[in-house]
């Protein structure tokens, strides 16, 4: 019976999984890696779905799902005590069949078979190497079962022993040349000396050994008689022997590797891109100059500037212009590639919309360390976990945050986002908050506090417009803390949203006459607040009437 047809996994090797016990499986990813780069989880796209190069695992074991190809059970070998009967009840897999069987199964016996140490449950099965087939698994140290006589030492005028296969005797040659540059401790010699490091390298073979063999028992079957030269132009003569026998250079070790760039290096636009004329093919320049065409180019969308930045590069270099570019929107979009981000760095836009996006916190602050001029920031719908970059991110022209609707975000995590950063001095907490230039805030659907709230009128003294709808947390005492005698927002309010708050009720409408600059007041879906309040408020309300346009909705012409 053929090997395919004895199950599926006679010829098909399985693929194994983590020991999750080595050094490489037990530590966190590098995050500098290719593969890393190319995870979600440190901004990128996550196409090739491959694990850290410094997390593969060295053990690798079977899976779970393992069968003896034979009997059909899985490995027993936790059932016995005996080493010899662990052995024969433990599963495993050939390098060369690929076939996972129980020793015990086999009816050749195991005095044949050849176990891989470094890998576990890895051997090669006695009917393969009875019928002499070559491993598959390269630099591995292979431990027989049963100790062989040694080969007869080859003479001078031939080979006693079979030649190895060319993978084995490629591999054995790349050890030999590692071993002989780890002894080499000076590169830099003379040639007189290079010619007695040759001489010295080629009598360095101990006297045991075979003319035509390696160190390590095994003997190339190319370029043992021939006269060969290296690429150092170096030979080594082995005393004895008609012929000069080929050695790898002892030249200097190759350089290290310079350390890896960032692959989208982004550089800011520069403030006068040139040239300043258009170019035309007859040689001479168009007669509108440079700042007449970016006056053209303001009455263009996004869609349209993007079709004229493919006309020429000269048109490619001058819309790039912020001036071209107010606001960037980039909301509802299921990922950010790199390319995405370069192109809002170069165009440097006051205002970026990234709501309901799956931005992470390593592209956020990537794009937030180079936006110094933004102005308005909009990132309701995203994670919670994206959203912390705002805590160490400079935001010095921020004017506007948009955090609505934000998943899994708790009340002390507000408070992380609304104290001073940690390296405020003592006498600067009142003056260095984060959000101390913002004028316009909107926090609707989290879930925030009267603790929160007292830090937030405290670190962010200037908003004139402020959304807290539908906070399940806001009521009468949340609306006293805001029009308290001591509060900055008293003076400042212009605007501000209450409506799906639902533990306001008639008795915290009185104090809202304490904002005289209050514009506009939403209360629509309070259900404890009566229609009738609102409508007194709206007569008497601070200095002047307000109109009601809609049911608990208070407007007040400016």
């Amino acid at each position: 019976m053929s090997s395919s047809s004895r199950g599926p996994g006679a010829g098909a090797r399985r693929r194994r999984t983590r020991c999750r016990r080595c050094r490489a499986c037990v530590r966190t990813e590098c995050g500098d890696c290719h593969f890393c780069r190319d995870m979600k989880k440190f901004g990128g796209p996550g196409r090739m779905k491959q694990s850290c190069l410094l997390r593969q695992c060295t053990a690798p074991v079977l899976p779970h799902t393992a069968v003896c190809l034979l009997c059909g059970e899985a490995g027993k070998e936790d059932t016995v005590e005996g080493e010899e009967e662990k052995f024969g009840l433990s599963l495993m897999e050939c390098t060369i069949c690929n076939e996972i069987v129980h020793p015990g199964c086999l009816k050749m016996g195991k005095a044949e078979g050849v176990i891989n140490a470094e890998i576990p449950n890895c051997w090669e099965c006695p009917r393969c190497t009875q019928e002499g087939r070559t491993s598959k698994v390269k630099g591995g140290r292979e431990r027989h079962l049963k100790k062989k006589p040694k080969p007869p030492l080859a003479s001078a005028e031939g080979p006693a022993v079979p030649s190895p296969s060319p993978q084995r005797e490629k591999l054995e040659r790349f050890k030999r040349m590692c071993q002989l540059l780890e002894r080499v401790p000076d590169t830099s010699s003379s040639s007189s000396d290079s010619d007695s490091d040759s001489d010295s390298s080629g009598t360095s073979l101990s006297e045991d050994e075979a003319p035509g063999e390696a160190r390590n028992g095994r003997r190339p079957t190319r370029g043992s008689s021939g006269e060969k030269e290296n690429r150092g132009g170096r030979r080594a003569v082995r005393p004895g022997s008609g012929g000069p026998l080929l050695s790898w250079p002892l030249g200097p070790a190759p350089p290290p590797r310079p350390p890896q760039l960032e692959r989208h290096v982004v550089r800011p636009p520069p403030r006068s891109p040139e040239p300043d004329t258009l170019p035309l093919a007859a040689g001479s320049d168009h007669p509108l100059p440079r700042a007449a065409w970016l006056r053209v180019f303001q009455h263009l969308g996004p869609r349209e500037l993007c079709i004229c930045m493919r006309v020429c590069r000269t048109w490619s270099r001058w819309c790039y212009d912020k001036r071209l570019w107010p606001r960037m929107d980039l909301s509802r979009r299921k990922s950010l590639t790199p390319p995405m981000l370069s192109g809002v760095v170069r165009r440097q836009p006051r205002a970026l919309d990234l709501s309901w996006t799956g931005v992470s916190k390593k592209q956020l602050m990537w794009l937030l360390n180079r936006l110094q001029g933004l102005q308005e920031l909009v990132l309701s719908g995203c994670s919670w976990l994206s959203v912390s970059a705002l805590g160490s991110a400079p935001l010095p022209a921020l004017r506007l945050l948009d955090l609505r609707w934000i998943e899994d975000v708790k009340d002390s995590q507000l408070r992380e986002l609304l104290l001073p950063p940690p390296d405020t001095k003592p006498g600067q907490t009142e003056s260095r908050g984060r959000l101390q230039g913002v004028a316009e805030l909107r926090l609707a659907g989290l879930e925030l506090t009267d603790a929160s709230l007292r830090l937030l009128l405290r670190h962010a003294p200037q908003l004139s417009a402020l959304d807290l709808s539908h906070c399940a947390h806001v009521g009468d005492p949340s609306v006293h803390l805001l029009t308290a005698p001591t509060s900055p927002l008293r003076e400042t309010l212009v605007h501000l949203n209450l409506a799906g708050c639902h533990r306001l009720t008639d008795h915290c409408l009185p104090l809202f006459r304490r904002c005289p600059r209050l514009r506009r007041l939403d209360l629509r879906s309070c259900r404890q607040l009566s229609p009738e309040a609102c409508a007194r408020l709206a007569a008497a309300g601070p200095p002047g009437p307000f109109r009601c346009p809609e049911e608990k909705l208070l407007l007040k012409d400016s």
